[in-house]
């Protein structure tokens, strides 16, 4: 839409082309299966409705399985492939938002209670980070892991505040991340085969990440310093490569640790209070009658 200044473009890879295959062909059984189960006829009854049933709730629980292990996989698969540190937090990002969906899914008292653990934990951590990394960009005057290094000698404050939340991210114990994906992976395990072997992926892309941050790590705190790259455009509000860290932004990025910190030793409260919240969502009916009344 060159009136517009919009350039479209489609892009149709081999995996993509797999997916659109798989999908397509997935739903076209789904439909020719729902339109033999709700035909006239008492075959469909009984027993025969019963297994139908089970088997369209199998499915689905095996293609929630798919879609939440890619989610969390390739999440934490593209993040290794960044060379750019908002990039690679943005990745991870992505991981743990289908953390969350996991516990979702589980749907008990146990998985909706662990998915609010893991959001009060990551929300405070991922905006650590991006903090730290606005941070880290301000006195390398670049986001590019290979053109850094050396700040764990040059800064080490800003290497601490870049450890704290990134071993909480990766579920290092007696971290908060440990805490919240410890209440996830137990509430997956009990909630059967599908769940149990998608909590198998939880562990693998905690893995992932672990590694990733390893990397962040060694490439920007250890090795010799790098001088800081020049402003590419010294007119603009933002300022880069000062090799300085102002305070007021170390204390923002310190407090958010703090609060981290804060989480795991508050951690009995929180789950008590998590659970709670649990079964209130649960258990619709006093909802309902407190805001409704009892009724006639």
């Amino acid at each position: 839409m060159p009136e517009l200044g919009l350039a479209l473009s489609f892009r149709l890879d081999a995996l993509a082309l797999v997916m659109v295959v798989l999908v397509s062909g997935l739903g076209a059984l789904i439909l020719a299966h729902s339109a033999w189960y709700f035909g006239p006829g008492e075959a469909h009854s009984g027993s025969e409705a019963i297994r139908s049933a089970a088997l369209l709730l199998a499915f689905a629980g095996a293609m929630l399985g798919l879609v939440l292990a890619d989610n969390l996989l390739i999440g934490a698969l593209g993040a290794l492939a960044q060379n750019d540190l908002n990039r690679l937090l943005s990745f991870l990002l992505v991981s743990h938002i289908g953390l969350m969906i996991f516990g979702l899914a589980v749907f008990d008292a146990a998985g909706i209670a662990g998915t609010v653990l893991c959001v009060i934990h990551h929300i405070t951590v991922q905006a650590t980070l991006f903090l730290v990394s606005g941070l880290i960009t301000r006195r390398t005057g670049t986001a590019a892991l290979d053109q850094m290094g050396g700040l764990a000698r040059t800064s080490p404050v800003l290497a601490v505040l870049f450890a704290i939340p990134a071993l909480t991210l990766t579920g290092i114990p007696p971290t908060s991340g440990f805490i919240a994906k410890l209440s996830l992976l137990q509430a997956g395990a009990g909630a059967g085969v599908s769940t149990a072997v998608v909590a198998g992926v939880v562990v693998a892309t905690s893995l992932l990440t672990l590694y990733a941050m390893a990397r962040v790590w060694v490439r920007v705190f250890w090795g010799s310093s790098q001088p800081p790259q020049p402003d590419p455009d010294p007119d603009d509000e933002l300022v880069v490569g000062t090799a300085l860290t102002p305070k007021p932004m170390i204390a923002a990025a310190a407090s958010l640790a703090a609060v981290s910190m804060l989480i795991a030793v508050a951690a009995g409260p929180l789950s008590a209070l998590s659970a709670r919240a649990a079964n209130d969502l649960l258990e619709r009916e006093p909802y309902i009658a407190a805001v409704l009344g009892e009724g006639p």
